[in-house]
């Protein structure tokens, strides 16, 4: 009896949160880095695991962005740093710290060993913390997506990981 009374609280308690699962505004999450002298937003459903700065091993005759591939947990990554690719422009050393450098892996199912090399992790960030948004211009990459202004003034720009790791310059590291 005390089985069958658990197990009716159990269903009353799982349909309640279905119900409020499905009346509840759907909220976009976002992954919220600095790269250089801006803000992106990974889609957490995009991006894949998170690992403290591992210096890689270069890599002869490939663009400047590409810096090289790393051992992350016993598998190979490619590591592009995204604030040189996005700019389109070379690698330049950094003065600051590489203490708070972070290389944000791609989900695997996007089917991509791959890691994107950032200056600092700034933390998640729903549609709530942004009071503007704001269309990619027609002349934008696929991978770029709204860029948004938070309640401070400072404005974020989405990056689509998926389109991204679809992108033939993304794709084409050879110099």
């Amino acid at each position: 009896m005390a089985n069958r009374d658990a197990l009716r609280a159990f269903q009353a308690r799982l349909a309640g949160r279905l119900q409020a699962a499905r009346t509840s505004a759907v909220t976009a999450s976002w992954l919220a880095v600095e790269a250089g002298d801006a803000n992106y937003l990974f889609p957490l459903g995009h991006a894949g695991e998170i690992f403290p700065w591992t210096p890689p091993q270069s890599v002869p005759y490939t663009e400047p962005w590409f810096l090289g591939v790393a051992n992350l947990r016993g598998g190979v990554f490619g590591v592009i740093e995204l604030a040189a690719f996005i700019s389109d422009s070379a690698a330049a050393p950094s003065e600051r710290s590489q203490a708070h450098n972070r290389l944000v892996a791609f989900n695997e199912l996007l089917e991509v060993n791959c890691a994107l090399q950032v200056d600092r992790l700034v933390g998640l960030r729903g549609i709530e913390a942004f009071t503007a948004s704001h269309a990619p211009a027609a002349d934008a990459p696929a991978w770029l997506g709204h860029s948004y202004t938070d309640t401070d003034g400072a404005r974020w720009q989405e990056v689509n990981l998926q389109a991204l790791s679809q992108h033939p310059r993304f794709l084409s590291i050879g110099a």
